[in-house]
């Protein structure tokens, strides 16, 4: 008897999956987004934009963005650095990816955080090439005659040896006073850790002189990003855990300048060198983990400064191929008393007014 009730539970129990998992199966797709006129909302790019970099090709008045390598789950296994593209940094569109194969100069790793700019007519991207945990991971250089590509290694630029620096990722193209430099580094406990800044050719292509870097954060920074307004140069970083799914508290402070070079404070004083500085400037909130890893800041025709950075959807933290689902995210940032600020200090999670651009 009790065999017979153990087989019909049994069979009950897979009949009721089955049910379940046709439910399921015959389940409608959830309906597009529908956004008012004007408006955007959270996230603007799924299922995975990491660590964007954000151009405008001045010709056409388009944008395009460019993230960290990663597998969407979509089938089609590693994107080799997606580019997207948008009119009004909004809407955007996958249009292929910047690499058909990896470089060679390296024998394993992923391609990280590019830093894409125009540079002597034409497209340069800076790129990470690291593992988790790398022991000596470095940054290449791409160039193309377009932003949608294709992009041509043109091969390593140093690793993190030759540059004497632990954690060499996170590449940064700045120009300043007439002269080119990269920034450069990430998460490290060793004594010289932190975010460097080397001077660059006159070309962009080479490290005259690795001997002349110069400190800018400690070693609980990366990502970094530099942004002039006024007699300021405001850095922006991000600490914490980038990667940690739903449970992520990555974040972005900030600390500014008077010369690129530093040295950078916080609001207290602090400086960007101590660990444990920095002024917060975005974190996780109920809908939201992990904000951080910005692009540059773009202005719109209005006049209004935008910050566009990766998060995760808490709901749904990953993609079937098991990799963080870090969405590419887009709010405005306001100055007040000399510093950046985006409203209730998290990302927005409801319609909010879109940028302004005549050409959308």
């Amino acid at each position: 008897m009790k065999y017979i009730l153990l087989v019909w539970s049994l069979t009950t129990l897979v009949a009721s999956c089955s049910k379940e998992n046709k439910k399921q199966e015959n389940k409608p797709p959830e309906p597009p987004q529908v956004v008012a006129e004007g408006k955007y909302k959270n996230p603007v790019f799924e299922p995975i934009l990491a660590d964007p970099s954000v151009i405008r090709q001045t010709s056409t008045g388009t944008f395009y963005a460019y993230g960290t390598e990663d597998d969407w789950g979509d089938g089609k296994g590693s994107h080799l650095v997606a580019i997207v593209k948008s009119s009004n940094l909004k809407d955007w569109t996958y249009v292929k990816d910047a690499f058909t194969s990896k470089p060679n100069w390296k024998s394993n790793g992923g391609i990280w955080a590019p830093d894409v700019n125009y540079i002597n007519g034409k497209y340069y991207m800076y790129y990470s090439y690291s593992i988790w945990a790398d022991p000596n991971p470095g940054i290449g250089l791409a160039i193309a005659d377009s932003p949608q590509g294709p992009f041509i290694d043109k091969g390593k630029l140093f690793l993190s040896s030759e540059m004497g620096v632990p954690n060499a990722i996170d590449p940064l193209y700045r120009e300043d006073g007439g002269k080119n430099y990269l920034l450069f580094g990430s998460y490290s406990n060793a004594p010289d850790n932190g975010i460097w800044g080397v001077e660059l050719s006159e070309d962009g292509m080479s490290v005259p002189d690795k001997t002349t870097k110069f400190r800018i954060t400690s070693g609980d920074f990366e990502g970094a990003m530099i942004h002039k307004k006024g007699d300021y140069y405001y850095f922006f970083g991000s600490k914490n855990n980038c990667c940690d799914g739903a449970a992520s508290i990555y974040q972005v402070r900030v600390g500014r300048s008077q010369n690129l070079k530093g040295p950078y404070l916080d609001k207290d004083g602090q400086a960007l060198t101590n660990w444990g500085s920095g002024s917060l400037l975005i974190e996780r909130n109920e809908r939201f983990a992990g904000p951080g890893h910005n692009a540059r800041i773009i202005t719109d025709e209005a006049g209004n400064d935008w910050f566009l950075y990766h998060a995760i959807d808490r709901g749904k933290p990953t993609v079937s191929s098991g990799a963080n689902r870090r969405a590419l995210m887009l709010d405005r940032l306001t100055w007040e008393n000399g510093w950046p600020v985006i409203k209730n200090g998290t990302p927005s999670i409801t319609e909010q007014d879109a940028p302004v651009f005549n050409n959308d």
